[in-house]
């Protein structure tokens, strides 16, 4: 099976909520928004999705909802990642068939101190065999204590329908080491905007940022001055994002993310119980991170 071509910028979407339901017509304006915005594709039922709060009809719901309202040229990448193999089998192949272009699968976590390189090869290659469309790994050590060994990532990215990695433990380092190790036409993603300069310029072939569903068009921005050889300006342009990016992930999480959506003119829509909305001092401090990063805040 060929590789995937997955260079470019990919936003992982928020689900919208309201009243605790998921706002189907918030996530279409979102998805319309975001087509005009040079990204090359969609992360659906990624972290910042709250996918774990989700029914399997209303992840179904969901994806529906995102391939309906994209331009055709995007790539759809679905998060369909469950504990057990037989359900993310199941679940992937439900996603391919409702039209999805690729899974990101992220690493079981429940039973976490078993998951080591000999379990993790296991499970994605099984997982691999039995999808009816290409997977990537998922490493997000910061929600799940797992990470994926440079070894590990070697071993499978030899399997033809293993396409690629998305890497969110923000660690260029780490990136370096599995840049090293896997063809040139694996994908390597980095998973936060915080690294994306220094992941582009050793060779990632993009990233699935959550600062993309916000000002997709700066992490563009990044990603081509960066293709283009504009060093200086893009290092310049990835510092002036980083107190954002810092703001929406690190220090204010999902909520804060929502509510710089909604500052920027997308529909961030609440956060679904247990999480808790952004509070009026943190409000405040995002408006004004924003604020000094000569960003156009619309409310």
């Amino acid at each position: 099976m060929h590789k995937m071509n997955l260079n470019g910028i990919y936003p992982p979407i928020v689900t919208p909520f309201l009243k605790e339901d998921v706002a189907y017509h918030y996530l279409t304006k979102n998805i319309e928004k975001l087509n005009k915005s040079g990204i090359k594709g969609i992360v659906v039922l990624g972290s910042n999705g709250e996918n774990v709060f989700l029914s399997e009809e209303e992840k179904i719901e969901v994806v529906q909802t995102v391939i309906t309202s994209a331009s055709k040229e995007m790539t759809i990448i679905v998060g369909s990642g469950c504990e057990s193999t037989r359900e993310t089998i199941h679940l992937t192949n439900k996603m391919a068939k409702l039209g999805a272009h690729a899974a990101l699968i992220v690493t079981p976590s429940y039973y976490g101190s078993k998951m080591n390189d000999e379990s993790l090869i296991n499970y994605y290659s099984n997982v691999a065999e039995k999808s009816e469309i290409p997977i990537l790994l998922y490493n997000v050590p910061k929600f799940t204590g797992v990470n994926v060994s440079k070894e590990a990532v070697s071993t499978l990215s030899k399997h033809p329908n293993i396409v690629g990695i998305k890497d969110s433990s923000g660690n260029v380092n780490q990136l370096g080491q599995y840049l090293n190790r896997v063809d040139s036409d694996f994908n390597v993603l980095v998973g936060t905007a915080g690294a994306l300069f220094g992941a582009l310029t050793l060779g990632c072939k993009g990233g699935v940022l959550a600062l993309a569903n916000i000002v997709p068009e700066k992490c563009v921005e990044i990603y081509q001055l960066v293709q283009e050889g504009k060093i200086k300006e893009a290092r310049d342009l990835q510092l002036r994002m980083i107190p954002v990016n810092y703001a929406i992930t690190a220090t204010y999480g999902i909520s804060g993310l929502k509510y710089a959506m909604d500052l920027l003119g997308y529909q961030g829509g609440e956060v679904r119980s247990p999480l808790l909305p952004a509070k009026p001092g943190e409000q405040e401090k995002i408006r004004n991170i924003l604020l000094e990063a000569k960003l156009k805040i619309i409310q």
